[in-house]
């Protein structure tokens, strides 16, 4: 059975930086464990890699600089995503150690053949417990966009 794994990266101390683990829970609360694997990856980075290699699909979901206002979502797929997490813009601590983690699959010959980066522009990345205000208000469309393409996966 193919195996898809969904992380949602960040530290929820830091605000809108914890948006990735903030939607994974709500995939967890909505779809139950059998949709996919859901990881609250927070800031793990080369321990991932087993589950990485082990996976047909993957999907990562994350807090990134996007130069769009605050709640924005942007989903890259595929040879988008790569391209996204190669371009010459400011890039996140989580994006580094996913282009790590996703080079090192690369290498090995296991990288996930279906593979996405659901990203959320922050508002802030201060100390706090909670999110922004826009970011809060975009976690529900970011997990139902996730949940459709997990979805569209599984067909």
């Amino acid at each position: 059975m193919p195996l898809t794994v969904v992380l949602g990266f960040g530290n929820v101390l830091l605000s809108d930086d914890g948006a990735g683990v903030h939607v994974v829970a709500q995939l967890r609360s909505e779809l139950g464990s059998d949709a996919a694997i859901l990881i609250d990856a927070g800031t793990l980075s080369f321990s991932l890699l087993p589950l990485i290699e082990a996976a047909d699909s993957m999907l990562a979901i994350d807090a990134a600089e996007l130069n769009e206002p605050p709640g924005t979502i942007a989903l890259y797929e595929d040879a988008a995503m790569d391209q996204h997490l190669k371009s010459t813009r400011r890039r996140t601590v989580h994006e580094v150690g996913l282009m790590d983690l996703l080079d090192m699959a690369r290498l090995h010959d296991c990288l996930p053949s279906r593979r996405a980066l659901l990203c959320i522009q922050p508002l802030s990345i201060e100390w706090s417990e909670s999110l922004s205000v826009p970011v809060a208000a975009t976690v529900p469309e970011a997990g139902a966009l996730a949940a459709a393409l997990l979805e569209r996966w599984s067909a």
